[in-house]
C-alpha cells in the first residue's frame, strides 16, 4: 500500500544431499554448535543468500563447499520443496530445498565453530532433536509435496515436537490425493505414502484413493459422504466382517472427525461389466451365493415382527422419481407397497446392504472372490442382499440356480414376497437419486417386475 514499506524477508537455500543406504534413502545432516541459532539441533546444510548478486542455486553450491566440503555442479541441482516459515520469535523467511544426488568430495565438518557433527541418516528415521523448520521441509519432501507453510506460534519450541507440528502442505496444481488432514491420518496409520491413485466412482460424493507406501504396501483410503455411512462401515469392519476372513479387506484405522478409513487392499477385478464364459459365470455366481451365506451367518440372526421398514420412505422417493416413471408405474408401486404392509416379519441379521457385482471382485488366477464397501451395512432380512444382485441373473435361470446352490438353500415363500417388493422400492429409490446408471437400472427393473411379478 502507498506510504508503507514492502515486506521483505530472507531467502534460504537448503541442501538435501541424498544417497542410497542399506535400508533405503539417506540424507546428510549437520549438528549446529556454538553461538548460533538452534545450537545442538540437527539441520540440513544450508544458508541464506549473501545478496542480490547471488541466486539460490549459487548459494546452495557455495554453502555445500563451505560447510561440508563437497563440490556440486549446477546441472545436478534439482528443486524439491519451498517452505514459507515463521519462527516462534515472529521472523519469517522462505526456504528453498534442493535435492542433489551427485557430487565430488567426502562430506565432513568444515566449519567447526558452528557445526560439531555431521552424518548420514535414514530419510524415514530422522534424528532428534532437529530444527522444526528443517523437519518441515524434509516432511514435505518425503510426502511428495512441493510446498508447505510452517508458521510457528509464540512459545513453540525451536526443535521439532509432534505436539507443535505446524507444517501445512500446499498441494501443487494437478496433485492427486486427499486433503492434508486425510493424508496425515493415513501416514500416521501406515507410514509415508509415496503416491495416490484416485479410484472414486464417477458419481457425486465418492472419494476413494489407492495409497502406495514407501516399502511397496498398498492400502485404500475412503472418505464417507456422511457420518452415518462412516459409522455403518466401521461398525461392520469391527463387528462381523472379520468372520469373512480373507474374502474382505481389514480395517487399519478410522477417524470419525474426518469420516475417513484406511483399509487393506484385496486382489481381483470388479465383476461389474466383466465378461466370462457361461461355465465360468456359473462358477462365480455359486461363489457369490456362498459368500452371501457367510455374511448372513457371521452373526446369529433374530426374528423380527416388523414388516418392510423402507416403506416409510416411499412417498419421498416417489416424489423424486415421478417425472421419470412410465404410465402405470406409480400405480404398480403403490399396489406392491399396499400388499407388503401385510407381510410377516423375517429373521434379521447382518447384511451388506449394497451386494452387487460392482462391489464384488474376482481373482481369475486364484479363483478367489472378495467383497468390499460396507457403508450401507445394517441389520436386516438376509434377502435384502439379493435385491441388486437379482438384476445380474435376470433372464439367466442357470445363474440364479448357481447362486442358490452356493447359498445352500432356496428362498422361503416369505423371502420371495419380500424380495419382489424390496426390488420395486429399490428401483424407485434409484430413479429418484438421479444418477443415469441407477435411473436406467430402476426403470428396467420396474418394467421386468410389472411383466413377471417376480424377481
Amino acid at each position: 500500500m502507498s506510504g508503507q514499506q514492502r515486506h521483505r524477508e530472507p531467502v534460504d537455500a537448503h541442501l538435501i544431499l541424498r544417497r542410497d543406504g542399506i535400508e533405503g534413502p539417506e540424507v546428510l545432516l549437520s549438528r549446529r554448535a556454538g553461538n548460533v541459532y538452534a545450537a545442538g539441533l540437527w539441520h540440513l546444510v544450508s544458508g541464506h543468500l549473501d545478496g542480490p548478486h547471488e541466486d539460490v542455486v549459487d548459494a546452495l553450491i557455495r554453502e555445500a563447499a563451505e560447510e561440508a566440503g563437497v563440490s556440486i555442479e549446477p546441472a545436478d541441482v534439482r528443486f524439491a520443496v519451498a517452505v514459507h516459515h515463521r519462527s516462534p520469535a515472529g521472523g519469517s523467511r522462505t526456504g528453498m530445498f534442493f535435492e542433489v544426488r551427485a557430487w565430488q568430495g567426502t562430506p565432513g565438518v568444515r566449519e567447526p565453530a558452528v557445526c560439531d557433527a555431521m552424518g548420514w541418516f535414514p530419510l524415514d528415521a530422522l534424528p532428534e532433536p532437529m530444527v522444526a523448520y528443517c523437519r518441515a521441509g524434509l516432511d514435505t519432501y518425503r510426502s511428495g509435496q512441493m510446498m508447505a507453510v510452517h508458521f510457528q506460534e509464540p512459545g513453540d519450541p525451536i526443535a521439532y515436537a509432534p505436539a507443535f507440528d505446524r507444517c501445512r502442505f500446499v498441494p501443487a496444481v494437478g496433485t492427486v490425493g486427499p486433503d492434508t488432514r486425510v493424508r496425515e491420518f493415513t501416514e500416521r496409520a501406515v507410514g509415508r505414502i509415496t503416491g495416490w491413485t484416485d479410484v472414486s466412482w464417477a458419481r457425486e460424493g465418492s472419494r476413494v484413493w489407492r495409497a502406495h507406501g514407501v516399502e511397496g504396501g498398498v492400502w485404500f483410503v475412503k472418505v464417507h459422504q456422511s457420518g452415518r455411512f462412516h459409522q455403518r462401515e466401521v461398525a461392520a469392519y469391527r463387528g462381523w466382517v472379520p468372520e469373512l476372513r480373507a474374502a474382505a479387506p481389514r480395517l487399519v484405522a478410522a477417524d470419525e472427525s474426518l469420516w475417513a478409513i484406511v483399509i487393506t487392499a484385496v486382489a481381483g477385478r470388479s465383476l461389474h461389466g466383466a465378461v466370462h464364459p457361461p461355465a465360468e459365470q456359473r462358477r462365480i455366481f455359486r461363489r457369490i451365493g456362498a459368500l452371501a451365506a457367510a455374511i448372513h451367518r457371521s452373526v446369529p440372526s433374530r426374528l423380527s415382527t416388523g414388516g418392510i421398514t423402507v416403506l416409510g420412505k416411499l412417498e419421498r422417493h416417489l416424489a423424486g422419481a415421478r417425472l421419470h416413471l412410465g404410465p402405470g408405474d406409480e400405480e404398480f408401486v403403490r399396489a406392491m407397497a399396499e400388499e407388503a404392509a401385510g407381510f410377516s416379519g423375517l429373521e434379521r441379521g447382518p447384511t451388506h446392504g449394497d451386494f452387487q457385482l460392482r462391489n464384488l471382485r474376482w481373482d481369475e488366477v486364484t479363483g478367489s472372490l472378495y467383497v468390499i464397501d460396507f457403508e450401507r451395512s445394517e441389520v436386516g432380512p438376509a434377502v435384502r442382499d439379493f435385491v441388486r444382485l437379482s438384476d445380474a441373473w435376470s433372464g439367466r435361470p442357470d445363474l440364479f440356480k448357481a447362486v442358490m446352490d452356493g447359498y445352500g438353500r432356496p428362498f422361503t415363500r416369505a423371502e420371495e414376497q419380500h424380495l419382489v417388493v424390496l426390488a420395486v422400492l429399490d428401483s424407485v429409490s434409484g430413479i429418484a437419486y438421479g444418477d443415469l446408471e441407477l435411473l436406467e437400472r430402476g426403470r428396467r427393473t420396474l418394467a421386468r417386475l410389472r411383466v413377471t411379478g417376480r424377481s
